[in-house]
């Protein structure tokens, strides 16, 4: 292992991780806001309304990460209402499209997760709610919701370290995040095991820096009181 030339381009690969990090905290936070009305959709009780949102995930969970990034990067670009449209400056940009692809997969995923939790909500909570006199409006907002969020939270950790090691096929629209920074770089030196052995350790690193503060924040909300009572 030739540990001189990876503290040499060391910098280069934290360069790749602060991006990587970036793509993942953007993609996850915006995947959220576009899964919350997704999700309370899809618990509807009505089919009609349940209907589009299943739609939607259906196709983003049942399709790769990889082949939804190259329809965004690649076959957007086809179309000349596209290229001649007011989105193209942005739809033309691999980090963009990097973040729109990642969003609205990771946003699938979410809005299950949320769907799940929120019909794990214990039924009495909500009858308590309604003799109360709150319309559903309001016990969706300040009983289901907050009940659903500790109850979904492990699960959504989870997608969070999941998108974490899906961000590396940003690489593949050239992109240079992590990974596609090791790959630059071992084009580069020709050195083989190294940058992608640095690599590594890096998503490792990023990984349990996650997986501590996601466990913190459990603790916090008590998540597993919640899920004991």
């Amino acid at each position: 292992m030739n540990w001189e030339i990876i503290f040499k381009y060391l910098p280069k690969l934290l360069e790749g991780a602060a991006l990587t990090v970036e793509l993942v905290a953007i993609a996850v936070v915006a995947g959220l806001i576009l899964a919350l009305p997704l999700g309370i959709a899809r618990a509807s009780r009505h089919w009609y309304v349940r209907a589009l949102p299943y739609g939607y995930i259906f196709f983003f969970r049942g399709t790769p990460l990889l082949v939804q990034l190259f329809l965004v990067y690649y076959g957007l670009a086809q179309f000349d209402i596209v290229r001649h449209g007011p989105l193209w400056p942005i739809l033309r940009d691999p980090y963009w499209c990097a973040i729109i692809t990642m969003t609205m997969h990771t946003a699938a995923y979410i809005a299950e997760i949320l769907r799940g939790a929120i019909q794990a909500v214990p039924p009495g909570e909500v009858e308590a709610a309604r003799a109360l006199g709150m319309s559903r409006a309001q016990t969706m907002l300040y009983i289901i919701l907050p009940r659903a969020a500790r109850i979904g939270l492990p699960a959504y950790s989870n997608e969070v370290i999941l998108m974490l090691k899906a961000s590396a096929l940003a690489s593949t629209v050239t992109l240079l995040e992590l990974t596609g920074m090791a790959r630059t770089l071992n084009a580069r030196t020709y050195v083989d095991i190294e940058f992608f052995f640095a690599a590594g350790v890096l998503y490792l690193a990023i990984a349990y820096i996650m997986v501590r503060a996601f466990k913190l924040l459990e603790r916090w909300l008590r998540v597993d009181a919640c899920q004991g009572r």
